[in-house]
């Protein structure tokens, strides 16, 4: 038998020792790893080998996710993979198993072979058998002979068979039966849905085989409030009680608190921005304190529940956990900026008590079952008038005109030229207790003042939690906050920021936020870390972190840890006294984005060096410049704004074409905004969805069995300008409510399979 370099993966110490002796009584060259981490450094390190073991289940990086971070750095020498599980008798994976027409070879298996057949296997269950995973494609050499295989003696025979095979890396996770997976990640796409075409069309468009209806507009009572006036006369005590404007990031909360059930629970989300053109009856022809005051509670956040009953969501009304967060709800300040000086006002003179959020985007959540909302273009609500812009306050787009929401003229809060420190108290993550509506909501500055886009949850081997954040504004970056202190519900409140370096050899740094690390001390203006935290922006560009384009949602792979974040688009990249491009952001002009992903080195979120790739270059294949073809997959889009990787793997993209470009310029023939799925292995992306004219996609979340996919259709029929004209509301889309409504209005949407299947396939 020819001698081969084999790595034994398990960390179970017994184990990898036993696979080990026997494959080198055998003659083979071996070495062990105590875990996929443990074996990636091996592989880094220039190592080569002809087939890899390794265990299902471990700590870490387990099994399934070494193979993936196997496909991702060596795609084309990738070694053999071949999975052994001490659980191969379990239910679970029998079932998975035999969903798969996968074979599993335990100890006290009978095979029997014949010529031109596979091998039959008939197993006496022992839950406590060491196991080999066989895929179902890869036949053994025949032999004209019954024979009894039990492990020890016929492992070297299984082995020498599969490392004659080229396909054993690509069957040996589809042959472990997990579920997240999906039946075939491996062998076949994840993607089993029918892709739609793209659509200019005032409609709402998903799979056949698929059923979509509207759960929860703008308007509609979060208990038991008064109801939507389809003129827009419902009054600012109406508006406290209703949905707010403009849906965007949410999450599902199962009931009861701490449970996994997939048909009762709690969707928390966030309320932008408003459209003053549709949420009053004249628009804004007239300007009031009243008006000023309905457009504070039509933004930040609801809280509702839901239930499934046969085959159909409703709202729970009324409700206990009903609750809305507006502009001007009292909130609580942790952390390092916590009363200091720049965080003082005349109504707030301890700086430890802001008022209100607004400008809500993306989130998160945190393991104790809290919600994350995060705060982003809050710049556009402030002007300054004074003439002279302070420096602070022009790093973060305070401009004398702001965006035309008005609010400094009853609410003197906003003029920050009278209160200058009052934008430092807003572009933080929110935390809210979805579960307990008395409990009031907190920022928590130690996570930095960003124009938060969200903050992605991971989790560290030593229960650390880590947060990804993207800075969503052109030339901008990546953040990473990390807790001081194991998950606690105080944990938000210390920790380390850093922001992200993306060097050309596709490795990349953290490099630590804090006082005398990475050129930050009190020459140039920090001389603690409360400064960094209100002014992380340029605490970032003196340390050396890479401007992005425009960092949107960021997503982590639920088991490889491997974080997508989409990048928007930035035009505006390689024009005259701008930045060029870098390798994190390839392109001049960059008007389709892109998406980024990283994966932390050894598999840790603390960890400040990481390898990273382009995930996916937007782009129009049909474009006459090569620059902006890109290299998608399958299904055309740009503009990549809201990411999320689901329970099986699937990584799902929605997209914000600004309307300023639908279906026009470069964006001619691409149709309205668009939800997608792609295949993180393959690449490959599908066409899910498609949304109402003017809208934009965003807000994706599931019920843990997967059945269930919640997404928000965030503002059809918005014009060019973001108002409307109140004499013609629906000039542009009539979605949902069609002819006999008033205006159009932002909504949830719930979509299930007609057959109850998973979501995806």
């Amino acid at each position: 038998m020819q001698t081969k370099r084999v790595l034994v993966v398990d960390d179970q110490t017994p184990v990898r020792e036993l696979v080990a002796a026997v494959l080198a009584s055998d003659g083979h060259s071996v070495e062990t790893a105590r875990d996929g981490a443990d074996a990636l450094r091996l592989l880094d390190s220039s190592k080569r080998y002809d087939l890899i073991v390794s265990d299902l289940k471990m700590p870490g990086l387990d099994g399934p996710s070494l193979y993936l971070e196997l496909t991702r750095r060596w795609p084309d020498t990738r070694p053999h993979l071949l999975f052994i599980s001490g659980f191969v008798d379990s239910p679970s994976t029998r079932a998975s198993s035999r969903a798969r027409r996968s074979r599993c070879c335990s100890s006290r298996s009978r095979w029997t072979t014949s010529p031109g057949r596979s091998p039959a296997c008939s197993a006496s269950p022992s839950s406590s058998s060491p196991a080999l995973l066989l895929p179902p494609f890869s036949p053994w050499t025949p032999v004209d002979r019954g024979v009894i295989m039990p492990w020890m003696p016929t492992f070297s025979d299984v082995l020498q068979a599969r490392l004659s095979r080229r396909s054993l890396l690509t069957s040996g996770l589809a042959a472990a039966g997990l579920g997240w997976l999906g039946p075939a990640a491996w062998a076949e796409s994840p993607l089993g849905f029918t892709g739609v075409p793209v659509s200019s069309a005032d409609t709402l468009v998903v799979p056949r085989g698929y059923v979509a209806a509207v759960l929860y507009a703008w308007g509609d009572p979060i208990s038991d409030g008064p109801a939507f006036k389809t003129d827009a006369s419902n009054s600012v005590e109406d508006q406290l009680r209703q949905a707010g404007m403009h849906h965007d990031g949410m999450r599902f909360f199962p009931l009861p608190a701490g449970q996994t059930g997939s048909t009762h629970g709690l969707l928390a989300m966030n309320h932008e921005y408003t459209d003053d053109g549709l949420l009053h009856p004249d628009g804004m022809l007239t300007w009031t304190a009243e008006k000023v005051r309905k457009s504070q509670a039509a933004h930040g956040i609801s809280v509702i529940e839901v239930r499934l009953a046969g085959d159909r969501w409703s709202i729970v009304r009324p409700s206990r956990y009903a609750r809305r967060v507006t502009a001007a709800t009292p909130m609580g300040l942790t952390g390092p900026a916590a009363g200091h000086a720049w965080m003082q006002t005349a109504g707030d003179p301890a700086g430890r008590a802001a008022l209100g959020t607004m400008s809500n985007c993306a989130m998160g959540y945190t393991p104790w079952g809290t919600y994350l909302t995060c705060e982003e273009n809050f710049q556009f609500y402030f002007v300054n008038r004074s003439g002279s812009v302070p420096a602070l306050q022009g790093r973060y787009g305070i401009t004398e005109r702001g965006g035309g929401y008005r609010w400094h003229e009853f609410d003197e809060r906003f003029d920050a030229a009278r209160h200058p420190n009052e934008p430092n108290r807003f572009g933080w993550v929110v935390e809210i207790d979805p579960f307990d509506p008395s409990r009031p909501p907190v920022k928590h500055t130690a996570m930095g003042r960003l124009s938060h886009e969200g903050a992605a949850l991971a989790v560290a081997p030593d229960r650390r939690v880590v947060f990804y954040m993207g800075d969503d504004a052109r030339f901008e970056h990546v953040y990473k906050f990390v807790s001081r202190d194991a998950a606690n519900r105080h944990a938000l409140e210390h920790g380390t920021l850093y922001a992200a370096r993306f060097d050309a050899d596709g490795s990349g740094v953290w490099l630590e936020l804090a006082p005398g690390q990475n050129g930050l001390d009190a020459g140039v203006g920090f001389p603690t870390q409360a400064e960094i935290c209100i002014d992380a922006r340029r605490a970032g560009e003196i340390a050396g972190a890479t401007r992005m384009d425009r960092p949107e949602w960021i997503t982590v792979h639920p088991r490889t840890g491997e974080a997508y974040c989409a990048l928007s688009y930035n035009e505006t990249r390689g024009q005259p006294g701008r930045p060029g491009p870098d390798p994190a952001n390839p392109r001049a002009e960059n008007v389709y984005g892109h998406i980024i992903r990283w994966r932390e080195r050894g598999g840790d979120p603390t960890a400040t060096r990481f390898e990273w790739d382009v995930f996916i270059l937007c782009g129009d294949p049909a474009s006459g410049d090569p620059a902006r073809r890109g290299d998608i997959k399958g299904d055309v889009f740009g503009s990549p704004d809201g990411v999320w990787v689901d329970g099986r793997g699937v990584l799902w993209i929605q997209t914000d074409v600004s309307t300023r470009l639908l279906n026009k310029g470069d964006y001619a023939g691409m149709g309205n905004n668009q939800m997608l799925a792609a295949d993180p292995v393959t690449r490959e992306v599908r066409r899910f969805l498609t949304g109402p004219v003017g809208c934009e996609i965003t807000g994706a979340t599931g019920t843990p069995d997967g059945r269930t996919l919640f997404v928000n259709i965030q503002h059809p029929g918005e014009t060019p300008s973001e108002r409307s004209n109140p004499a013609t509301p629906k000039a542009i889309s009539a979605w949902p409510d069609g002819p006999s409504g008033g205006r159009p209005r932002s909504a949830t949407v719930v979509i299930r399979r007609a057959d109850g299947g998973l979501i995806g396939t």
